[in-house]
């Protein structure tokens, strides 16, 4: 399922491939996140040409809206959203205790009202792995607990219990043999914790494990710390994947950790509000000093940076056209998935650290 092609020579960092069943992806690899079947303002083939290997979506929501026997009737999430190529799910869990106000967690799972309809729902580790596998996505992520920033150590110890345990629940109700399930690391910011999560999850040889629970509001040298640490108590023969990881420079750094796939919707927030990343920093299209700027965005080779000014982008933007959230997402993905692809050369020629130090 995953090979190592190339060690870097001065960090930790790799080059692998994943042989999943809707085809290869090259790693270190960044997942534009299509939560509802969708990445914002982009069609499918949009995505294409900017590259994308993989895309990510969230079990948790399609399984609200617009439910399972929809997306089942469709022939699953390929096909009801026009994607060949690989698709990873999210469980959910972030979202169970991050949206839902009112939540019973008990160690067979979690009850909640959804926030579509107001029903009360339950989910189980169980359940959760047969939404996956009716989704059919390639790559499907156990139940976990997450906690929060800051929390207390008896808070996150529990929730490091009750992850174990679901993910022991979630190998075993696995039925569906063309989808690979991965564990998800937590235990907040307490390393002690990480290595226990660590260390009885690899117990249960998942083929691919994420860290969960960072980029949660903790201070990022903590965030930093942290990742690297845990990616150290992770098999070096399988895939580790740390969610939620969007600024290209904190990619890179976890890059340089070991760690092949990241997520994050920070590249079409900060679309749809007006910012894009740029070799110079991050640039805020409203301001008025575009709005007589002629230049493109950034020196990129983006269909945005090659066609639009930026005195245009800030017109349409404060207009309100559409048009604006889809040019500024096409120059964020690709700036973001471009970066990847620098580190990936970087890596094969040992100077990964060049890389992050000039960006």
């Amino acid at each position: 399922m995953f090979e190592v092609i190339a060690w870097d020579k001065k960090t930790n960092a790799r080059l692998g491939v994943l042989n999943l069943p809707h085809g290869k992806v090259q790693t270190p690899v960044f997942m534009p996140v299509a939560t509802r079947a969708a990445v914002k303002t982009l069609s499918p083939d949009e995505l294409k040409i900017l590259g994308s290997q993989i895309i990510l979506s969230n079990a948790y929501h399609l399984f609200l809206r617009p439910g399972l026997g929809i997306i089942k009737k469709a022939g699953g999430l390929h096909d009801f959203m026009s994607w060949d190529k690989p698709i990873l799910t999210d469980s959910g869990g972030f979202q169970v205790f991050s949206l839902s106000e009112q939540l019973k967690v008990t160690g067979e799972g979690v009850e909640f009202s959804s926030p579509v309809d107001g029903s009360k729902q339950i989910l189980t580790p169980k359940k959760v792995v047969e939404i996956q596998e009716v989704l059919g996505s390639d790559i499907a992520m156990v139940l976990d607990q997450p906690v929060g920033y800051p929390s207390d150590e008896d808070k996150a110890a529990m929730a490091v219990k009750r992850t174990s345990y679901w993910a022991d629940l979630s190998m075993r109700a696995k039925n569906r043999k063309d989808q690979y399930l991965f564990g998800i690391v937590q235990g907040g910011t307490y390393k002690n914790l990480r290595k226990k999560s660590s260390e009885e999850l690899v117990a249960m040889d998942f083929p691919g494990y994420a860290i969960g629970g960072l980029s949660v509001g903790e201070p990022l040298d903590l965030m930093h710390k942290i990742a690297s640490y845990t990616a150290d108590l992770l098999p070096k023969d399988k895939p580790r994947y740390l969610m939620g990881l969007g600024s290209p420079q904190d990619i890179l750094k976890a890059i340089s950790y070991g760690i092949d796939m990241f997520d994050c919707v920070l590249p079409t927030r900060m679309a749809r509000n007006g910012a894009v990343f740029t070799s110079k920093g991050k640039l805020n299209i409203k301001n008025a000093k575009h709005a007589s700027d002629f230049s493109p965005l950034d020196n990129h080779d983006c269909y945005t940076c090659k066609r639009f000014s930026r005195a245009y982008l800030r017109h349409i933007y404060l207009s309100n056209e559409i048009l604006a959230h889809r040019l500024l997402t096409i120059h964020n993905l690709a700036y973001i998935l471009d970066l990847v692809e620098k580190a990936q050369k970087a890596i094969r020629l040992g100077k990964l650290d060049k890389l992050i130090k000039e960006t």
